[in-house]
């Protein structure tokens, strides 16, 4: 039995930490933290999810009609398509799949602060291989981090939560490097405000051969704005997908979910204005904190990466000071999500009055 738990727990789950939500705003402060969509849901999308309150009923398990629309979608066949309750329970669904006792699953550090719990849960080791410079991955080092024992590597781009993307061409020179068995998990949570045309596009990936061992993830969570009815998707090949529906928790999915979804695809053109809004408003946010002094890496998501280091928590403290509720990683920064037009002037004013503390060998500054 382990300390103080009643039942006999996996000592590594005993150990292990709950995931941690991004801080909650009152009515007063704005909310920067979860890199939610600022936008509400269109009215079009509104009126289908009103429409379906038939919650006496299950779900289609599959959810066959999201399938088919993203199957249509991306020229791929419906069986190469898997929904989830958003794609970071698909990422934990392939882990079971494919991960057990002794095996390693290899990724960027630091990045998405799930990897390492859902690699632990499935019963693997995680690999944390340090970000290269400007926040970015090291996928040479990610390559030697491979060995026989992998089953998993997961990529993460724009990575969350310093910004930056993987290029196509290193993508693709990474995947030449890797086994054809172990699966190479693409995350790809904030595709749609990539910017950069060099980034890399996981069905662009699919689309070509010799690369039946990589799944691409996407998410309506983000730029469709539906994170609060947690539904994502996946590509890949049907056999790997196979795998993921076999661990899923059966009809997770709800009926809602789907209908949002469906709804959402059906107006796309007018979220993707939205998301354009972001990407600028992002863009500005970007540049005018490096104007203050801040090395702020490339932002490709719908964030900024403040790299606060030991002075992380002080700062955090001072943004909650202001009424701007963001997310700290202590001992190495500060992730602040591009929300409301009214909170950015805010963020800049904040951001200024901190930086001019720091010391002037603070990685955070920039060099002049």
């Amino acid at each position: 039995m382990t300390d103080d738990i009643p039942v006999r727990v996996r000592p590594e789950i005993a150990a292990l930490p709950p995931y941690r939500q991004g801080k909650q705003a009152g009515a007063a402060a704005f909310k920067l933290s979860s890199n939610e969509n600022p936008f509400d849901p269109l009215p079009g999308v509104v009126d289908r999810l009103r429409a379906r309150m038939d919650v006496n009923r299950y779900p289609d398990a599959t959810a066959g009609r999201l399938r088919e629309a993203l199957a249509a979608r991306f020229d791929v066949s419906v069986d190469g398509v898997h929904v989830g309750a958003g794609s970071v329970s698909i990422l934990a669904q392939l882990l079971l799949a494919v991960c057990g006792p002794g095996d390693e699953v290899v990724y960027a550090w630091r990045s998405f602060e799930a990897y390492p719990g859902l690699a632990l849960v499935a019963g693997a080791t995680p690999v944390e291989v340090p970000l290269a410079g400007e926040a970015r991955h090291d996928l040479p080092a990610m390559a030697t981090a491979v060995t026989d024992r992998t089953r998993a590597v997961i990529v993460c781009s724009p990575n969350n939560p310093t910004g930056p993307i993987v290029t196509q061409r290193e993508f693709e020179e990474f995947i030449a490097t890797v086994p054809r068995d172990v699966l190479v998990i693409l995350d790809e949570a904030y595709a749609e405000f990539v910017t950069d045309p060099h980034a890399v596009d996981g069905m662009r990936v699919l689309g070509t051969a010799g690369h039946d061992n990589v799944v691409a993830l996407r998410t309506f969570s983000k730029a469709f704005g539906l994170a609060g009815l947690r539904v994502g998707y996946a590509i890949g090949h049907p056999r790997v997908l196979d795998a993921a529906r076999t661990t899923a928790i059966p009809l997770s999915v709800t009926a809602q979910s789907e209908e949002a979804a469906l709804a959402s695809l059906e107006v796309e053109a007018e979220l993707l204005e939205r998301v354009r809004t972001i990407g600028e408003r992002r863009d500005r946010l970007a540049a005018a904190l490096r104007e203050a002094g801040w090395d702020v890496p490339d932002a490709q998501g719908n964030f900024v990466w403040l790299p606060t280091g030991a002075e992380t928590m002080a700062a955090a403290e001072a943004f909650d000071a202001a009424g701007l509720i963001v997310r700290p990683f202590v001992g190495d920064g500060i992730r602040i999500s591009v929300g409301e037009h009214e909170a950015v002037e805010k963020v800049l004013q904040v951001a200024a009055s901190i930086v001019g503390t720091l010391p002037k060998d603070h990685p955070g500054r920039k060099l002049p």
